[in-house]
């Protein structure tokens, strides 16, 4: 099993480093939100900054939100990878092979974190030449590195999910502008919770993103990490991969 589920994943590797358009994008979208978000409360008086963000640089308070937003956006990828291997075949090849379905799904969800993952050190360097100093250590890497493997676990399991049962291109589309923005919106990864009404707040209190921007918040900026925010990634990764394992099995169609 663990080979097959390595070919797979391995495959999906591959198409990330092999696609020119794939780094382009890997690249440029993370630091355009980075420069252009990020400078656009430049001028917001210092002392604001400190009573609402806690620093002086609103692109150091975005930073680690926008890596949550980044493994939020790459479900949509895996999402798309499936409906593509329906459409050309190749998954009706796999699939009377004796490989299981779900190993199908771990590959497709592995492959999403990993795109996700390569954008980290990105935007760690880009957030360097833009005047962000963090607190990076051997631990708060690894911290952050696993944090963000579990956002990119679940999220990708979420969207392969919903295209289990179908090869429409256009329905990764729809689920991100349903999915997304909702999610991003109402997670702590721009703003501070004291902005929100408390219908947003209630929100806030389960999104994953909002732990894992703030569980890195702490780590990268305030070196006072909250330790069970990454308990809770760790059981959102994994009630989503075994839920998409178990419907997989279930629903999954080569066509």
């Amino acid at each position: 099993m663990i080979d097959r589920l390595y070919a797979l994943y391995m495959r999906e590797a591959k198409r990330i480093f092999r696609s020119v358009y794939m780094w382009i994008m890997l690249i440029s979208q993370p630091i355009m939100w980075l420069v252009f978000f990020g400078s656009s409360f430049s001028g917001v008086p210092s002392q604001v900054l400190i009573s609402f963000f806690h620093t002086t640089n609103y692109i150091a308070f975005i930073l680690p939100g926008e890596l949550s937003i980044s493994m939020l956006f790459v479900g949509m990828f895996s999402s798309m990878s499936l409906i593509q291997d329906k459409r050309f075949g190749y998954l009706k090849r796999v699939l009377i092979t004796p490989t299981p379905k779900y190993d199908v799904f771990l590959a497709k969800t592995l492959g999403g974190m990993t795109r996700g993952l390569l954008q980290v050190p990105i935007l760690l360097v880009a957030s360097y030449f833009l005047g962000v100093r963090l607190n990076l250590t051997p631990l708060s890497l690894g911290v952050l590195f696993l944090s963000l493997a579990f956002v990119g676990l679940g999220f990708s399991s979420l969207y392969s999910m919903f295209t289990l049962k179908t090869a429409d291109w256009q329905a990764p589309g729809v689920i991100s502008n349903l999915i997304n923005l909702p999610l991003m919106f109402s997670s702590t990864a721009l703003f501070p919770k004291a902005f929100f009404p408390g219908w947003l707040r209630a929100i806030s209190d389960v999104n994953p993103l909002t732990y894992a921007a703030e569980l890195n918040r702490g780590m990268l900026l305030y070196n006072d990490p909250s330790w069970n925010y990454l308990g809770y990634l760790a059981v959102f990764a994994l009630v989503m991969v075994l839920l998409g394992s178990i419907l997989t099995n279930k629903y999954l169609n080569a066509e």
